[in-house]
């Protein structure tokens, strides 16, 4: 799965991958946890980069919490689950992101890990979906996502067996029109990155508390 994650790549970084849009000023994150906003891009009328609530909340829900159980969205049932089918059908985003933690028990203590790319961290997107939702009581309109993941490469599975599905450049176009929806093409992306992509490296335990977001999180540790 992909519970935490960070964002500390400039702007100018992020505006790389996409040279058209207006990115706005990024607080650098440490310590992303479900529930909180994240940043993305999508395509509705245009492209445009949005804060969205990380954990999927379908349209049908009765309350928010279920939320917190939909932060990811497995690539392989994607298509036919009740809670992503519609929104992968035409309500697909991307996250952005400079890495992820995984956690792995020794010793009986989980220890976590970053999992961060060999480009000295750079940016890249996760495939995400999001959802609109409106509490029927008070007409709030929420806007929320889950993260897509795959089975873990090679080099990571060791950590965790899953990971995050992170997108080529060369697919954000297609991935992010809603007009699209060949679901074969759609699937034939969601795939782990290469096992040259990411490092896997030992990290303090300052991230294990979501109310910790500072550098402290991604200190590298000797084991």
């Amino acid at each position: 799965m992909c519970g935490r994650f960070t964002l500390r790549t400039p702007e100018t970084t992020i505006a790389s991958l996409f040279p058209d849009l207006a990115i706005p000023d990024l607080k650098p994150r440490f310590n992303i946890a479900p529930t909180q906003q994240v940043a993305c891009v999508r395509k509705t009328d245009q492209l445009k980069v949005v804060t969205l609530r990380w954990g999927l909340v379908p349209f049908w829900a009765k309350d928010l919490k279920i939320g917190a159980k939909m932060i990811n969205a497995r690539c392989e049932t994607v298509e036919s689950k009740p809670s992503f089918r519609s929104a992968f059908k035409k309500r697909r985003c991307l996250v952005f992101a400079d890495g992820y933690f995984e956690w792995k028990k020794i010793d009986g203590a989980k220890q976590p890990y970053y999992m961060t790319t060999t480009e000295n961290g750079g940016g890249f997107c996760m495939a995400g979906l999001w959802e609109k939702w409106k509490d029927k009581e008070n007409d709030e309109t929420v806007e929320s996502c889950t993260v897509l993941t795959t089975d873990a490469n090679s080099k990571l599975s060791g950590v965790h067996d899953r990971m995050p599905v992170v997108l080529d450049r060369k697919d954000f176009e297609f991935w992010l029109d809603p007009e699209f929806q060949a679901v074969d093409k759609l699937k034939s992306i969601l795939k782990p990155a290469s096992e040259e992509f990411f490092d896997a490296v030992p990290v303090d335990r300052t991230v294990n508390n979501v109310r910790n977001d500072n550098p402290t999180c991604v200190r590298t540790v000797v084991l």
